[in-house]
Formats: structure tokens, C-alpha cells, sequence
């Protein structure tokens, strides 16, 4: 597939500027990472619009300016090394990659995983490590991380990932019932504990635990 026109382009980041996304360097990363790759299917076509969007293992593509609002506020630097929890199409994995040192990302469905190596493997995104596992669980051998995104909901920050952040490191979680509109939580380990910002309200497959019928 040819990758977006310009008016393609510009309409998307006036999408993302118009949902709240305005971090220059979120920006540019999310205009050099081409979305198109990551959607497959009968679903290709729309690929540049600011909609969520089927993909293999019952799951899906976030919308763009979700993927926009949840990087941003994990207020990321060069330095940092980043856990996903959910790598689904590999599309929000590949923004952080520009944006980190290095992305670990995980997910229960061993297809999925393979499939996003691919897209990381073409587009030369070489500080992408992809992992088959249960997010629920985090990666404790590679933990403390500076940041944690997860893109599946939870009732509630999940323990052991908070337990794998460092201490001044930002989590950003959804957080609620999985039937019912879910808040967007930013989670600040301090000396003493944690502070919680509510962001937005969202939108998210749940965060389940063990492996997904294909792994």
C-alpha cells in the first residue's frame, strides 16, 4: 500500500491537534510512523482516519488521537526505556520507539506479536523488543522501567506493574469496567507512593490474563 497523500496527512494531524495531542515531538513521531502498515484488510482504506479499527484476534487499532494523548502523557524522553502492555497492530509500540531508548512490548496473542515484528523488522525500528507473554504480569527481568503504557483496561492499576516502575517513572492506564466507559489514569511513582491524575475518558479491550488462544 502507497502511504498517506499529503491531504491525508494534514487532515490527520489536525485530528490529533483538535483532540488535545499538541507535543511537538509527539507530532512528528506519529506523522513519520505510517499507521497504513498496521491495518490490514478491507479496513486499509482507512487507515489515516481518527477512528479505532478491527484487526486480527478480536482486537483492535486505537484510534490515532488516543494513541496521541496516552504517549503524550507519558511525557517520554530520549533516555527513557518504555513497557507496553498490549501490542496489538505494533502501531502505538512504534510511535514510542521514536520517542524512547527502547520499547518492550508485550502481548498474550503469539500472532499478533509476529506480526507487528514484521512491520518493526521493514520499517527498520531496530529498539522494539517483542515479547509473547501475560502483560498482567509485567516483565520483572527487565524491570524497573521509566515508563508503562497499557493498552488494554484494568479495575485497577495493576500491582505488578507498578511494582516494575521506578521511582519518578509514569504510568498511564485505563481504568474501569470493561463493559462500561473506562478513565485514562496517569500514575506518578514518588518516594512515598503513588499520585493519580484522571486524563479522559476512553475506551479499551480488557487487560486479561494468561495467553490468547493462538499462543
Amino acid at each position: 500500500m502507497t502511504g498517506p497523500s499529503a491531504e491525508d496527512k494534514m487532515q490527520f494531524l489536525f485530528a490529533l491537534r483538535s483532540k488535545g495531542v499538541t507535543d511537538r515531538r509527539v507530532l512528528n513521531a506519529m506523522e513519520d510512523i505510517d499507521r497504513g502498515p498496521f491495518v490490514r484488510g478491507v479496513f486499509a482504506g482507512r487507515a489515516y482516519e481518527d477512528t479505532p479499527l478491527p484487526i486480527a484476534c478480536g482486537q483492535t487499532i486505537s484510534q490515532p488521537s488516543v494513541v496521541g494523548v496516552m504517549t503524550q502523557a507519558l511525557d517520554l524522553s530520549g533516555r527513557d526505556k518504555v513497557l507496553e502492555i498490549g501490542t496489538g497492530s505494533g502501531y502505538q509500540a512504534a510511535v514510542l520507539s521514536r520517542l524512547a531508548r527502547r520499547v518492550y512490548t508485550v502481548d498474550r496473542h503469539r500472532r499478533l506479536v509476529r506480526e507487528a515484528g514484521e512491520i518493526f523488522a521493514a520499517m527498520g525500528l531496530s529498539n522494539i523488543t517483542t515479547m509473547v507473554g501475560d502483560g498482567s504480569h509485567g516483565v520483572p527481568e527487565q524491570a524497573p522501567f521509566d515508563r508503562i503504557l497499557v493498552t488494554a483496561a484494568a479495575e485497577d492499576p495493576p500491582g505488578p506493574l507498578l511494582a516494575q516502575l521506578k521511582i519518578g517513572g509514569i504510568m498511564v492506564v485505563p481504568v474501569g469496567q470493561s463493559d462500561a466507559v473506562q478513565q485514562l489514569i496517569r500514575v506518578r511513582r514518588t518516594e512515598t507512593g503513588f499520585d493519580y491524575d484522571e486524563l479522559r475518558p476512553v475506551r479499551f479491550v480488557p487487560l486479561l490474563e494468561g495467553l490468547g488462544q493462538d499462543s
